[in-house]
């Protein structure tokens, strides 16, 4: 064993002052010892190896609860945990099978310190839905999870994986896997996009975020939900609950129930506990929609620049204070009750029930896809729509951007900072996106191909190796040989909920609202990118208050009464 620290060392902290101070804090909550077990091989990733031990070490600084211990690859000890790829952190190994293959120093770093938190506290934090499902586990499952450090879909995976471990460590061991520090085990499991997780060997995956529940399902039986579904019934769960019936919640009855965490969302939060409103903010992924996975913000006030995800942390902090935010709860179905009876509005969800006086929809908007062939076939194996989570995968080769708005250019930066070779495509003869934006990808030389449509998108096997290319203007067909291609072509209103409800639907796909942002169906308003328009940061900040406000304006005094 390798001694990683000293207790007399004095001002040689990795941790900034202010991390420290945060954790410092959050680390008082701490109750059992915590080992941690770093295991390096000289040679192999050693700037990360020394990031993790670096880290670590001031951890333990910070706390007589949290006990670090080095190894080397090979070793005994190694050896006996079958450890081989460098660097490798083991929480608690002899109880859990809990381990980062990768410097947790991203995204996956929240992971690393919630975990920290839940076996020093003997909790595994599964809700009251999934543990009744892992209960039926009665073999062992290994789930690994790919991230990519700049993923915030990645923490909220990895914690699936390593609540399950807690919950059943003789029987469910978790790996979350740092993609770009373990090349070999990214090809040989040929992962495109992030976060892709493996159970069991590839007997069944899965790519994205999912929601706990669903997780634990695929982890137990190894299938898609979708398509346990269809066979009717769980195997071995005859005549018991379906996961969608476990553990349902009465929260009782709320004022306002505000569905989408992306700036509208939470603004709308804020605003409404401030006017004396009950309210909840629902989101079925992540807090901070599309904002989340925004490279660098450069427009919002108060920040010359600032990583999209930064600043929605800021504003999901802020929200927190004042209204309970719950992610990964979706909304399954919503029933708006009779009006002139003055009945409530039943929102249903995959974990519970809501009874409210009105709702505000901020759901946002989906990737557009290109519609072309191969695009499915690819995706997640060299088809991406997310910069952010992806990019790192692509280091050192070849991409393509296709588009030509904001989101396409300031991805084609972003991946050009990475150190990817990218061609960007764009239909027409000059872009959308803002005047700054274009000037610097003149300024960084990145290859433009005007004119220019896919026609089709082609691969082997494994994944994508060319773009079948067609100019609009002659007709003529060219290839372009890369190694994926990012599709940032817009964005498709995520409108399931409101057309289940009959609110009126424009042209271009979106909500229409007044200047209030009431819809056509009273108690029912919605903000942000949902209702199209400019699709700003700012502007879905005003709409979310705006529609706070009117919910409050009509729950105190009804129009429809009127």
């Amino acid at each position: 064993m390798t001694p990683l620290f000293a207790k007399d060392q004095e001002n040689d902290w990795f941790l900034p002052e202010d991390v420290r101070k945060q954790l410092t804090t959050t680390f008082k909550d701490l109750k059992n010892p915590v080992t941690l077990e770093v295991f390096t091989k000289p040679g192999v990733n050693d700037e990360f190896s020394k990031y993790m031990v670096s880290f670590c070490t001031d951890l333990a600084r910070l706390t007589d609860k949290i006990v670090v211990k080095g190894f080397e690859i090979p070793s005994a000890r190694a050896d006996e945990l079958g450890v081989t790829a460098s660097p490798t952190l083991c929480i608690n190994p002899d109880d859990y099978h809990i381990r980062f293959l990768g410097a947790p120093l991203g995204e996956e770093g929240k992971a690393f310190i919630t975990s920290i938190m839940l076996v020093s506290l003997g909790m595994h934090g599964l809700s009251d839905m999934s543990v009744p499902i892992l209960d039926t586990l009665e073999e062992e499952r290994l789930a690994q999870v790919f991230v990519s450090p700049t993923c915030p879909y990645c923490p909220g995976q990895t914690m699936h994986a390593i609540k399950c471990a807690i919950a059943k460590p003789g029987l469910v061991k978790a790996e979350c896997i740092e993609m770009n520090e373990n090349p070999e085990l990214t090809d040989f499991y040929g992962v495109g996009s992030v976060p892709h997780t493996i159970f069991n060997d590839k007997k069944h995956d899965a790519l994205g975020l999912m929601p706990e529940e669903r997780f634990v399902v695929e982890l137990v039986y190894l299938k898609d939900a979708e398509e346990l579904l269809a066979e009717g019934s769980l195997p071995g769960m005859e005549g018991k609950k379906t996961p969608s019936q476990y553990g349902t919640i009465d929260p009782g009855e709320v004022d306002l129930v505000i569905i989408g965490a992306g700036p509208a969302g939470l603004t709308a939060g804020i605003y409404a506990v401030r006017a004396g409103l009950k309210a909840v903010v629902l989101e079925k992924n992540i807090v901070g929609g599309q904002v989340a996975l925004t490279p660098v913000v450069e427009n919002y006030p108060g920040f010359a620049t600032v990583p999209g995800k930064q600043l929605m942390d800021i504003m999901s902090e802020h929200a927190r204070e004042y209204v309970p935010v719950h992610e990964g709860e979706g909304v399954d179905s919503i029933e708006m009750g009779d009006l002139e009876a003055g009945e409530l509005i039943t929102v249903n969800t995959n974990r519970g029930t809501y009874n409210t006086k009105a709702i505000v929809l901020t759901t946002g908007a989906a990737y557009r896809q290109l519609g072309a062939p191969g695009e499915t076939r690819y995706f997640g194996r060299g088809i991406n729509y997310c910069a952010s989570c992806d990019g790192y995968l692509y280091k050192g080769k070849s991409v393509a951007i296709i588009g030509g708005g904001n989101t396409a250019l300031t991805d084609a930066l972003h991946l050009k900072n990475l150190g990817v070779s990218v061609t960007i495509i764009h239909r027409r003869d000059e872009f959308r996106a803002q005047k700054p934006l274009q000037d610097s990808v003149e300024h960084e030389q990145i290859p433009i191909l005007w004119n220019t449509v896919v026609e089709e998108i082609q691969g082997d096997e494994r994944r994508v190796n060319n773009l079948r290319l067609r100019n609009v203007k002659d007709g003529s067909m060219t290839d372009l040989p890369v190694d994926g291609a990012f599709v940032a072509i817009g964005q498709v209103a995520a409108t399931d909920l409101a057309k289940q409800l009959g609110v009126a639907i424009k042209e271009d796909g979106f909500v229409e609202v007044d200047t209030t942002m009431r819809t056509n169906v009273p108690r029912v308003y919605a903000a942000g990118d949902l209702t199209g328009g400019l699709q700003q940061i700012v502007t879905a900040i005003g709409e979310g208050s705006i529609a706070a406000m009117s919910a409050f304006e009509d729950i105190s005094h009804p129009y429809w009464k009127e």
